[in-house]
């Protein structure tokens, strides 16, 4: 990626009084219909008094790229829909998914959220994008909520018409980081990205918690084809002193794999370090590929937002599964960003139900968000409520509402739990050098 530059906050000052200029739009609607008398009615895409209508949202990811791929998110939105619709829909309406393939470019990210506009979606729901500057603005503008997103950005914590789930790669790099602070060196290998910006100082920030020094910051292509050099680089700094070895973290999403296949060969030559990662770009499957207990992850820590996969929380979820895509293998129960998709749509059908046999679009669906609305998710995340600024927001994460983590931990080549429940990151981050 060209045209490296430090991604914004994306407050927008008009966003504040965005419901009181709904109602002012209403009011001159209600004249304009009195005057018009039969000439008004529902707008197409969102709901009525007559609770027929379809819902309309979208779900967007990457796929089929050279770099991050996410299809089991909007694959698994679309099963959600048909199993939430053979079920009678949400309150009796019928749930209408659009999904859009953001390409993992900033052009792809805006077309995707232009078109949620034009198509009248009352919210986009569990999807992932790395290119928060392209797509934001235009749901901001037409007052479209994001709920849910993979919280690969900084803006996800920031724009107040951002709801997210998981705290993202911040909580997760934050986790991990206190889980190394008993390591020699620490080698970070990241995308030489605006996103991939953001990474160091949270790592630094857990391991500064466990009183460990900063880590070493390596770029790397988000697309290259091997990691030769890199590797070769991340092990001469966590091996330098002998007796003190250190732990070397990918953070290369989808290219991971690739990182550890050149990683491995060039290991030979150096003595024994320990790997680590977060998940999203370790999860089982990677495991399995990579050698299971022979492997190179074999005793690596990898933090996570939500339980494990063969936790019995996850039921609901893989009911979805059986039922509608049993078959379609984009669909890994494991896989971060589909559990996330799933609990978004969770946040959503506790949001519809809650506005009864009211009107559903983008304004009541943000509205009843704000209001403080609780929503439980079985135990997946904590009871998750938003508020304007929350206890994050001292650190340029207003809207981080779920800081936990999970620690896991490659045994026998299987992941399991490494600790019983949830680590909360809240005062890592704030104690974080982060300047957003």
């Amino acid at each position: 990626m060209t045209g490296r530059r430090r991604t914004r906050s994306t407050f927008l000052p008009g966003l504040l009084t965005r419901h009181a200029r709904h109602g002012v739009l209403c009011a001159g609607a209600a004249v304009a219909c009195a005057s018009l008398l039969a000439g008004c009615g529902v707008v197409p895409g969102t709901t009525g008094g007559v609770g027929d209508d379809p819902i309309t949202v979208m779900t967007w990811a990457p796929q089929d790229t050279k770099a991050t791929n996410k299809p089991g998110m909007p694959a698994f939105a679309r099963a959600y829909a048909r199993w939430v619709n053979a079920k009678g829909g949400i309150n009796g309406r019928k749930l209408n998914v659009l999904t859009c393939n953001d390409h993992n470019d900033s052009v792809g990210a805006a077309k995707c959220a232009r078109q949620a506009a034009k198509e009248n979606a009352v919210a986009v729901v569990g999807s992932y994008s790395q290119y928060a500057d392209s797509f934001f603005p235009s749901l901001e503008g037409a007052g479209i909520p994001y709920i849910g997103g993979y919280g690969v950005t900084n803006a996800e914590f920031t724009s107040p018409l951002s709801y997210p789930v998981n705290g993202g790669q911040p909580t997760l790099l934050a986790g991990l980081g206190r889980a190394l602070a008993d390591c020699g060196p620490v080698a970070l290998i990241r995308p030489d990205t605006i996103a991939g910006d953001q990474l160091p100082p949270l790592l630094d920030s857990g391991l500064k918690a466990g009183g460990h020094k900063a880590s070493k910051d390596q770029r790397a292509a988000e697309d290259a084809t091997e990691y030769d050099g890199q590797a070769a680089r991340a092990l001469r700094a966590t091996t330098t002193t002998p007796g003190d070895e250190g732990c070397v973290v990918p953070a290369l999403g989808d290219r991971n794999g690739t990182f550890m296949d050149s990683f491995r060969r060039a290991r030979e030559d150096y003595p024994d370090v320990r790997t680590a990662a977060v998940l999203g770009s370790v999860d089982q499957t990677v495991i399995d590929a990579t050698g299971g207990a022979s492997g190179p992850y074999e005793g690596s820590y990898i933090t996570g937002w939500y339980p494990v996969a063969s936790d019995p929380r996850w039921d609901g979820m893989k009911q979805v599964i059986r039922d509608e895509a049993f078959d379609d293998n984009r669909i890994d129960p494991a896989d971060a960003g589909v559990q996330t998709t799933w609990i978004a749509y969770t946040v959503f059908r506790k949001v519809v139900e809650s506005l009864g046999s009211g009107e559903v679009t983008a304004d009541t669906v943000t509205e009843a968000l704000d209001n403080g609305l609780r929503v439980g998710t079985g135990g997946l995340t904590p009871t998750l409520r938003w508020r304007f600024q929350d206890k994050l927001a001292s650190v340029g994460f207003p809207r981080l509402v779920n800081a936990n983590v999970t620690l896991q931990v490659v045994r026998q080549g299987r992941l399991v739990s490494a600790r019983k429940g949830f680590v909360d990151t809240t005062r890592t981050l704030q104690n974080a050098d982060v300047n957003y």
